[in-house]
């Protein structure tokens, strides 16, 4: 029945000289997000983007796109000339195939083509007197209809359609920089870094595993949150750093209470080496304020100091139930919550210092090797690289 997906850009078209960059990014990122169905075609018509099918299946189409940064909707639509009785003939047979019980409607009508001879209001009449004429089961509601039937007169063509499917909204992946997303085994972190993506970050994820104190499971776990977070970037390239003997000095030498806040510090310092390496300009992770003892803003503020470079909190004013739910639409939320620890649950102290000092957590350090410690790290890094619709990683 269809044979174009109508994708509508939102914040983008309020873009000034730079928006060609930002429309061009998208289409790419589209592009990628379909490879391999069908034969799909691609293309920009008058501040919306026309998806041919060319005999694929809309709703696998849609379902691809659906979560592609940039793209504010979608509509399967039906085209037609510009001829007002085709137009009609075009409305009935595409209401006759979706209506199947009694159901309120009404008509919207678009003219962006002004030398189309009716006005918007003057089309919707004429269209909705013919369709209440022609399909059954239907009655008008103008302002709470069931269905609402669209008209779209644009410059060569009509679009007709009643689906408008949501998309994320916001800008390109790739459009804003890169970023590192530090990323654990938990609910927070993935939504994060989607959180990122959406305002036009493209992320690269570094993971800090402590085998034998965590298993090999908990690090499948992240793997898999990663090539998850693919699906929507693309690929995430991801950092496995060996923290193992870091955690171990810092139990021998550091004072219970403070271990997690001298941990997270030593995660922000490499974090931010890997980071700078790559040219990359930003960290993010998923603190939420308040949310444990390390995201209240004396841990933040303490944890922070140890680096210059830009620290994105996406989630930092969000609820648990509001992270929650995006993980659940994200599809991380099922890996997230497999039980296996990672690096910072299992050997989270008995009473964690809530409110840290920063001088104390400065002299709670000062019997470790802090350079070496770092070093050694990053020498024993792996870079695994996931790509969308591709089951295991690449190493690097």
């Amino acid at each position: 029945m269809y044979a174009i997906v109508l994708a509508r850009m939102g914040e983008i078209s309020l873009k000034g000289k730079n928006r060609a960059d930002f429309e061009k990014r998208l289409l790419e990122n589209m592009h990628r997000a379909v490879k391999g169905i069908g034969k799909v075609k691609i293309s920009r018509s008058e501040g919306r983007i026309l998806v041919h099918l060319n005999g694929a299946d809309y709703q696998e189409v849609i379902e691809k796109l659906r979560w592609v940064p940039g793209l504010v909707s979608m509509s399967p639509v039906i085209t037609t000339s510009q001829n007002l009785e085709e137009i009609k003939q075009a409305a009935v047979q595409l209401l006759q195939q979706v209506v199947l019980k009694p159901t309120t409607f009404k008509v919207e009508s678009r003219r962006a083509n002004k030398s189309f001879p009716l006005t918007s209001p003057e089309l919707s009449k004429e269209l909705g007197a013919h369709i209440l004429r022609s399909v059954p089961n239907l009655s008008v509601d103008v302002h709470h209809p069931e269905l609402t039937f669209t008209c779209e007169v644009r410059a060569t063509d009509a679009y007709l359609y009643v689906e408008v499917i949501p998309g994320p909204g916001g800008l390109p992946v790739g459009s804003s920089g890169k970023a590192l997303l530090l990323l654990s085994g938990g609910i927070d972190s993935p939504v994060a870094g989607w959180m990122a993506m959406k305002r036009g970050v493209e992320i690269e994820a570094i993971h800090f595993h402590s085998f034998p104190f965590t298993s090999e499971r908990s690090r499948k776990k992240v793997e898999e949150l990663a090539q998850i977070l693919a699906r929507y970037g693309g690929r995430v390239r991801l950092h496995i750093v060996y923290f193992t003997e870091i955690q171990r000095a810092i139990r021998q030498h550091c004072p219970d209470e403070l271990s997690i806040t001298v941990m997270r510090r030593f995660m922000l310092r490499i974090a931010s080496r890997i980071a700078a390496e790559r040219k990359i300009l930003a960290l993010v992770t998923g603190e939420s304020l308040g949310q444990v003892a390390s995201q209240t803003l004396e841990s933040m503020f303490a944890i922070n100091h140890v680096t210059n470079m830009p620290v994105l909190r996406p989630l930092v004013a969000m609820d648990k139930v509001d992270i929650i739910k995006i993980a659940k639409d994200l599809g991380t939320y099922e890996t997230s919550i497999l039980p296996y620890e990672d690096c910072c649950t299992i050997f989270t102290p008995k009473a964690p210092r809530t409110r840290p000092r920063l001088e104390e957590t400065t002299r709670a350090e000062k019997n470790l090797d802090i350079e070496q410690l770092v070093q050694e790290a990053i020498e024993k890094t792996e870079l695994i690289s996931y790509y969308k619709d591709q089951e295991n990683g690449e190493s690097e």
